[in-house]
């Protein structure tokens, strides 16, 4: 049985709710807050991935689901360069569905780093506007124990309990 395991963060921020949330702020720049940071100006949106994804947690539960995953690279404006606006955004999104055909309830994920430092994996936490400027605000990604989390709030191992299968040895 598929159970979808989210955090507050993650339960919201499909691909459609993304757009939606988007798509009344199209002339506005898009700003990235992540890791306690602010994304550079001059941030790229290398690659978007759609991926179907099959996994066995460590109670030996199947799971699978789908996510887009938007990689961003933090790197600082050229001269005279401003941060992208939102409706770019949107447009960078809309050529991908075309080719690949993203489902709009795919789970989202984002990528982030700068080019000297290891990606780090996001997902969104909630979107504003602050200063003229739509305000994507990207919360860390957390490795859970999908039986611990599916028992919560029950105080309960994480496997191997009298209600939960053993972990993998």
């Amino acid at each position: 049985m598929n159970i979808p395991v989210t955090s507050p963060a993650q339960a919201d921020f499909d691909l459609i709710t993304l757009r939606n949330a988007l798509k009344a702020r199209e002339t506005q720049p898009l700003v990235f807050e992540y890791a306690g940071r602010t994304i550079q100006a001059g941030y790229h949106v290398t690659e978007i991935k759609f991926a179907r994804l099959s996994a066995l947690d460590c109670g030996g539960n199947p799971d699978n689901w789908i996510e887009t995953i938007l990689q961003v690279e933090d790197i600082p404006a050229q001269a005279g360069g401003d941060f992208m606006t939102v409706g770019k955004f949107l447009s960078i999104l809309g050529r991908v569905e075309a080719a690949l055909g993203l489902d709009q309830s795919s789970r989202v994920t984002f990528e982030v780093s700068r080019p000297d430092e290891a990606m780090q994996v996001f997902d969104i936490a909630g979107v504003d506007t602050i200063q003229g400027h739509t305000r994507l605000v990207l919360e860390k990604r957390p490795a859970i124990c999908k039986p611990r989390h599916r028992a919560a709030p029950v105080e309960a191992a994480c496997c191997g309990s009298a209600t939960q299968a053993p972990c993998f040895a």
